[in-house]
C-alpha cells in the first residue's frame, strides 16, 4: 500500500497537522483516527481484501500516520517503524557489501553504533567527516559511495550543514542523500525540498512530543526507494504499534505550537548561557556568530529549541555536578517532549562513540545538551542559574 500524499501540498503547516491524511471514521464519524488494535483482516475470498491483510503489512492507523507524516514534508510516501534506529535499519539496507557512505562527523551515538557495529561487519564502509564546508565531502567520494548521511541541525553540537550545497555534489555522483531531520523538524525545515533523497525522523522526539511513545520514520518521494523502504518494512517487521500510531497523530497535532513556544524559551536561555561567565561556549544555531548561521537562516524557519554548550573548567565531573543540580530539567535521555530535559553526551547519548572521535568532532567532556520545554522560561532560567552555583 503506497502513501501517496500530494493532494496536501497546498495546505499551510498549521493546518496539515491537523488535517493532512486524515479522515473522519466512515464506520462512525470519529474525528480522532481510530486504534484498529487488530492483528489480521477478515477477507471476503482468499486474495480478495479492503486493502488490508496482515498488521505487520498495513494497519489503517498506521496508514493515517504515515500519510501525515510524509504531508508534512511534502512528500509522497511516508514509512513508520518501531524506533528511530529501526528507520535507520531500513535505510542502511538499500546499501550492499562493498558500499561506502560518507556519514557526518558530528552523529548521533545510537547511528554511529549501528553503522561501525553492525553494518561494517557486512563490508559496508563509513566515513565519518566534518560538512561545515559542504565542498570538503567531494574529496572522499569515491566510485563506491552510494550514500552520504547527515544531521542538520546536528546532535550535539548544533552544526547546520547547507543541504542544497550537499545534494547538488552527490547528484552528479548519483549519490542518495540522507538527512536525519529530527532537531529541526518539518516545522522548521523539510529537506526533500531542499534536494534531499530521503528523510528520517526520530518520531519519539519532538514529532509524537510528549515522551510517551518510541518510533521512526522514513519518509522520500522516489517510487523506486519507497518500493525497497516498503519491503523491508514488512519482511523484516519492525513496525508501531496502532496505539503508538495514535499517540503520535495525537501528539503532531501540536506540533507548530509547541515548537514555536519551545523556540521562544530557547532564545532567552541561549543568550543566558551565552552570557555566564563559567560556560565556555554555547551551541546555538540562532548566533550570528555560529559557524553556518547564515545557512540556517537560508534552509530552516527558525533556529529550534536544542541546546548545547560546554564549560570553562571542561570536566566531566563538572558536567556531572550541574546536571545532577535541576530540577526542571529532568536529567534524561531523549529530547522533544514538552518538558525540559539535559543531558550529557558523553556518558549518555554518544557514550559508544571512542572519546578521541567525539573529541575531534566537538562534543567535549563537559558538553552539556538541553532540550528546552514549553515551561514558563523564568522558571527554567531561575533552575539553571541555580545548578550553576554548584560548580
Amino acid at each position: 500500500m503506497r502513501y501517496i500524499c500530494t493532494q496536501f501540498e497546498d495546505m499551510r503547516f498549521g493546518t496539515k497537522v491537523l488535517h493532512a491524511g486524515i479522515e473522519p471514521d466512515p464506520s462512525t464519524g470519529a474525528i480522532m483516527t481510530p486504534i484498529f488494535q487488530t492483528s489480521t483482516y477478515v477477507q471476503e475470498s482468499p486474495g480478495k481484501h479492503k486493502g488490508y491483510e496482515y498488521a505487520r503489512t498495513q494497519n489503517p492507523t498506521r496508514t493515517a500516520l504515515q500519510n501525515n507524516l510524509a504531508a508534512l514534508e511534502n512528500a509522497k510516501h511516508g514509512f513508520c517503524f518501531g524506533s528511530g534506529m529501526a528507520a535507520t535499519d531500513a535505510i542502511a539496507r538499500l546499501l550492499k557489501p562493498g558500499d561506502e557512505v560518507i556519514a557526518i562527523d558530528d552523529l548521533y551515538g545510537g547511528t554511529y553504533r549501528i553503522f561501525t557495529k553492525v553494518y561494517a561487519a557486512y563490508g559496508i564502509k563509513f566515513t565519518f567527516v566534518p560538512m561545515e564546508n559542504a565542498s570538503d565531502i567531494e574529496a572522499h567520494i569515491t566510485t563506491a559511495t552510494k550514500m552520504i548521511w547527515l544531521e542538520t541541525p546536528t546532535n550535539p553540537t548544533l552544526k547546520v550543514i547547507d543541504i542544497k550545497r550537499v545534494t547538488s555534489i552527490a547528484l552528479k555522483h548519483q549519490i542518495i542523500v540522507v538527512v536525519d531531520n529530527t532537531f529541526a523538524t518539518p516545522y522548521l525545515q523539510n529537506p526533500l525540498d531542499l534536494g534531499a533523497d530521503i528523510v528520517i525522523h526520530s518520531v519519539t522526539k519532538y514529532l509524537a512530543g510528549h515522551s510517551d511513545v518510541v518510533m521512526g520514520a522514513v519518509i522520500c518521494n522516489s517510487d523506486e526507494i519507497a518500493e525497497r523502504i516498503e519491503f523491508y518494512q514488512n519482511a523484516c517487521g519492525g513496525v508501531p504499534g496502532p496505539q503508538d500510531c495514535f499517540l503520535a497523530l495525537r501528539g503532531i497535532k501540536t506540533l507548530h505550537i509547541r515548537m514555536q513556544r519551545a523556540e521562544e524559551n530557547a532564545l532567552q536561555i541561549a543568550h543566558f548561557l551565552k552570557s555566564n561567565e563559567k560556560v565556555a561556549k554555547v551551541n546555538w544555531p540562532g548566533f550570528p556568530d555560529h559557524i553556518n548561521h547564515s545557512i540556517a537562516l537560508e534552509q530552516m524557519r527558525g533556529f529550534g529549541a536544542m541546546i548545547s554548550f560546554s564549560l570553562k573548567d571542561d570536566t566531566l565531573e563538572n558536567a556531572s555536578i550541574l546536571t545532577s543540580a535541576t530540577h526542571l530539567f529532568s536529567l534524561a535521555e531523549s529530547l522533544g517532549g514538552v518538558e525540559s530535559l539535559i543531558g550529557h553526551p558523553a556518558t549518555m547519548t554518544h557514550a559508544s562513540i571512542p572519546r578521541s572521535e567525539r573529541l575531534k568532532s566537538g562534543v567535549a567532556d563537559s558538553l552539556i545538551r538541553l532540550s528546552v520545554g514549553i515551561e514558563d522560561v523564568q522558571d527554567l532560567l531561575e533552575d539553571l542559574e541555580n545548578a550553576f552555583k554548584s560548580i
